[in-house]
């Protein structure tokens, strides 16, 4: 399967000059063929840019650029023709999904903000060390995997560059030592799986997410207050501009770090992972938990780190020959009882369940985590006995790549689970799944 690799570059001199020209004439091109396009639509008129916007075909605006824009401007000829080209590429993909509905219009890019280019041809890898046409051989911060890539993208983020490819990376048969384990993901805890296992990464405790916005925060406001301080335009100002991008960019790293090692870890353990389709954009809309769950990189760039962590162990999931079950949204797996099935409303400070029926006392999100190996286990039964631990055998019978979405009633009452649980009390004890009562 395809993997992508991303690592830091250490380039000398003459090496960021030729970077920085490549990411400015990449978005010279973005923007010249934005503001075609833009006029185009504006004016309804029949000129070339209509035609690439029905056809989506960026060659008509390159044809356009080499006849126009690179006769004006000889720097044009001064950086690879693959960074313009791919720019224009770029720009027809965003109007795709533009029509489409899938995103917004274009917007024209900045100096400084995303910058990146796009090159391909002679590729050549040794060591820590990788041959990109233009620039040569550049030296990167850890040792490169054995492969030819075709294309590389070269990107600032925070005044680093980095570099990223593609590589066709084999997968791994890997001994799973678990069988089916539920992950129910939150704010105090990064994670808690229905093994009784809580992940909190570089945290105090066990039972405290790391928080890593939240400590920085006191840093982040002083070095706002700096930069809001210094004159614009001033070489201080864009000092203290790293400065805060850097900061920002620290704590998106660890974030990543921790969901990485969390990720790898579920899919290397155990053969089946049920986690819940979760609507990130309304959790985003909560100011309250906004914070918690997304962050900003180098200004512009956010994500959330539930999409970021079901993203992660989609693909984690193909390359160690695990399945991944992701329960529907509307199942009630925080308001129903592990051991009775009996459901109740909770409200999101109570970080106790304590069942009405049973009294069942037991931490939330273990509850939830217990419930969704429960549905699982009831709902892909007659599939479970037989679940074959070889590669591409799946419990619900979808074959598809180890991904397995599961679209739910929207309603699920306590009947259903209290009919499912004498089926399934055998086999949580055979995965070793415990609940005390305390």
């Amino acid at each position: 399967m395809l993997l992508g690799f991303k690592t830091q570059l250490a380039l000398n001199n003459k090496q960021r000059t030729l970077a920085a020209r490549h990411a400015g004439v990449a978005r010279h091109a973005y923007n010249w063929g934005l503001a075609i396009c833009k006029q185009a639509i504006e004016a309804k008129q029949k000129l070339p840019a209509a035609k690439v916007l029905r056809t989506a075909a960026a060659n008509d605006l390159h044809k356009r650029l080499v006849a126009e824009v690179k006769k004006a401007n000889p720097w044009y000829y001064e950086v690879s023709k693959c960074a313009p080209q791919q720019a224009l590429r770029n720009l027809e993909q965003a109007l795709k999904r533009w029509r489409s509905g899938q995103g917004r219009f274009p917007r024209f890019k900045r100096k400084g903000v995303r910058d990146s280019f796009y090159l391909e041809g002679s590729i050549r890898i040794s060591g820590n060390r990788i041959k990109v046409p233009i620039l040569g051989w550049l030296r990167c911060a850890e040792i490169l995997p054995t492969a030819t890539p075709k294309n590389v993208v070269i990107s600032l983020r925070a005044g680093r560059w980095y570099i990223s490819f593609k590589y066709e990376a084999p997968l791994l048969q890997v001994e799973k030592t678990g069988d089916v384990v539920g992950v129910d993901l939150g704010v105090n805890r990064l994670a808690t799986c229905s093994s009784g296992e809580m992940f909190a990464l570089r945290a105090a405790s066990a039972n405290d997410n790391p928080k890593p916005y939240r400590k920085a925060q006191k840093r982040l406001v002083r070095l706002q207050r700096r930069v809001s301080r210094k004159q614009k335009g001033s070489a201080n100002r864009k000092k203290a501009v790293m400065q805060l991008a850097r900061a920002h960019k620290r704590v998106a790293d660890i974030r990543l770090d921790n969901l990485h090692k969390l990720t790898s870890y579920l899919a290397k353990k155990y053969r089946v992972v049920v986690i819940e389709d979760l609507q990130v954009q309304n959790l985003l809309k909560n100011y309250r938990l906004a914070g918690s769950l997304a962050v900003r990189v180098s200004g512009t760039e956010s994500f959330c780190g539930f999409y970021e962590f079901r993203r992660q162990l989609e693909y984690k999931a193909q390359l160690y020959g695990c399945q991944l079950v992701v329960v529907d949204r509307f199942y009630p797996s925080s308001q129903l009882c592990s051991r009775c099935g009996h459901r109740q409303k909770l409200l999101l400070h109570q970080r106790v369940f304590r069942c009405e029926r049973c009294g069942l006392e037991l931490d939330r999100d273990l509850n939830a985590a217990l419930n969704l190996v429960q549905w699982y286990l009831a709902t892909c039964s007659k599939a479970y006995g037989p679940l074959s631990r070889s590669r591409g055998s799946y419990a619900c019978g979808d074959p598809s790549g180890g991904v397995v979405g599961v679209n739910s009633a929207t309603s699920h009452g306590s009947q259903k689970q209290e009919e499912s649980r004498d089926a399934t009390n055998t086999a949580l004890s055979q995965i070793g799944v415990f609940v005390s009562v305390s």
